[in-house]
């Protein structure tokens, strides 16, 4: 079975728990896409709610889809974010940012009651870290924020180089909110929650891809002998 169609099973069951009249944060990336998708048919078919998409890119394709969509500031407080991760583990500890959107992506799970996250089941990792972790960062002061970023990271028990994320055409990438990415590759990360406060405490750090207690469930889809099977962390409820 193909990464897309475990990325359909997971958010297939995830479309199980929007409800009509929802306020619903919408995520970024490869299998919150195949989420729109689906979540496009079922308001096409006659479900009302409003969506608050986390990039500019959700914002297209939910638009595309014919989701009403609004703002945090017209609707700042959300009942259910849907949204996927490059690393998850079994305290439901998170890295995401892969798509460059952990910003905003944070912003709207915060101000959600719950976020759910959906994922084939080769994101689920016992520690995290193979996954490059993105630090968003101010352009401003940008080689004294990389040096500041790395100690911080030492300071927290990891190593690894700490690389600018670059377009195609190797110009510095921006985000939608005209910021950049440090991709730190560490390999593993044993307390992600030194790291966190270490980052934090760096200027310039606008924000960074470790997500800590704040998602509620992961909905997990695994090949097993060619059947998507779904597995839960965590509690829907």
């Amino acid at each position: 079975m193909s990464a897309p169609d475990l990325r359909r099973a997971a958010a297939a069951r995830a479309l199980e728990l929007v409800e009509p009249g929802m306020r619903l944060g919408i995520g970024t990336g490869s299998t919150a896409n195949a989420f729109v998708e689906l979540l496009g048919e079922r308001v096409r078919a006659g479900l009302d709610l409003v969506g608050v998409p986390t990039s500019e890119a959700t914002h297209a394709a939910a638009t595309r889809a014919g989701i009403r969509l609004a703002t945090l500031e017209e609707v700042p407080e959300l009942d259910l974010t849907i949204d996927g991760a490059d690393e998850v583990d079994d305290r439901l500890r998170l890295i995401k940012g892969g798509g460059a959107a952990l910003l905003r992506e944070k912003i709207v799970a915060f101000a959600s009651r719950r976020m759910v996250v959906i994922a084939d089941a080769a994101k689920r990792v016992e520690t995290l870290g193979a996954f490059p972790l993105p630090i968003e960062v101010n352009p401003f002061g940008l080689a004294a924020t990389r040096r500041a970023v790395e100690a911080a990271i030492l300071r927290a028990g990891c190593a690894g180089e700490v690389a600018l994320r670059r377009t195609a055409e190797c110009a510095p990438l921006l985000t939608d909110g005209g910021h950049h990415i440090l991709d730190a590759c560490l390999g593993r990360i044993p307390d992600p929650e030194s790291l966190s406060a270490a980052l934090w405490a760096v200027p310039g750090v606008v924000e960074h891809g470790l997500f800590l207690g704040i998602a509620s469930a992961a909905i997990l889809a695994a090949d097993v002998d060619g059947t998507a099977e779904v597995t839960l962390l965590g509690s829907l409820d």
